[in-house]
């Protein structure tokens, strides 16, 4: 006889809550799925904008760009 007291299912498992917020790519609403973006297709042009250097971390031992914070180089020139 199996024990059914340890075994859980799909609708035992609760999902944490975030408060959604603004996607940092379009400004649209945020979801669950895909957090802190909107869609896939945002997190995935955020990832590819890493991929191509076009955000610049501050250096630690000098500041070589003249900024402090995250920025977005223009890739474009």
């Amino acid at each position: 006889m199996k024990n059914n007291e340890n075994s859980s299912s799909k609708s035992d498992i609760v999902t944490p809550l975030r408060k959604p917020v603004k996607c940092p790519n379009c400004k649209n609403q945020s979801t669950r799925e895909t957090y802190p973006f909107c869609s896939k297709r945002c997190s995935e042009v955020d990832l590819g904008r890493w991929f191509n250097a076009s955000y610049v971390l501050p250096d630690p031992q000098g500041d070589e760009f003249g900024e402090q914070d995250l920025t977005i180089r223009d890739m474009s020139d």
